[in-house]
């Protein structure tokens, strides 16, 4: 027996699911092996989406792999020079602080004016 199969074994999900969308689409007068061609031209669609998907899947881990090994390599040569410190500074914006001075002299003049 060979090791690698020549014929893809189908999940039974996505026969399912090829043959819903084939009766979904299935017009008057249709003949079942119509149906059944509909189906599996269905099914080798999903196949071939799902061979797209791991492809990029894969893709996309290897470049992955390959910048967080950069990350890596930047970050020990990093640590080897001077750490240097930053200051944060936080600065607030003086309208809120304006507004409240307003409202607190209008609220003084009101109390005062009755």
């Amino acid at each position: 027996m060979s090791k690698y199969q020549k014929k893809h074994q189908v999940s039974p999900e996505t026969q399912e699911e090829s043959m819903k969308m084939a009766k979904a689409t299935q017009r008057p007068g249709q003949s079942k092996e119509q149906t059944k061609l509909i189906a599996q031209g269905i099914q080798k669609g999903i196949e071939q989406y799902k061979k797209q998907q791991k492809e990029r899947s894969r893709e996309l881990n290897k470049k992955l792999k390959k910048v967080s090994g950069q990350l890596n390599q930047l970050d020990e040569s990093h640590q080897d020079h001077e750490q240097v410190e930053t200051e944060i500074v936080y600065r607030q914006h003086w309208l809120p602080w304006l507004l409240l001075l307003i409202s607190w002299g209008v609220f003084v003049f009101y109390i005062f004016e009755k």
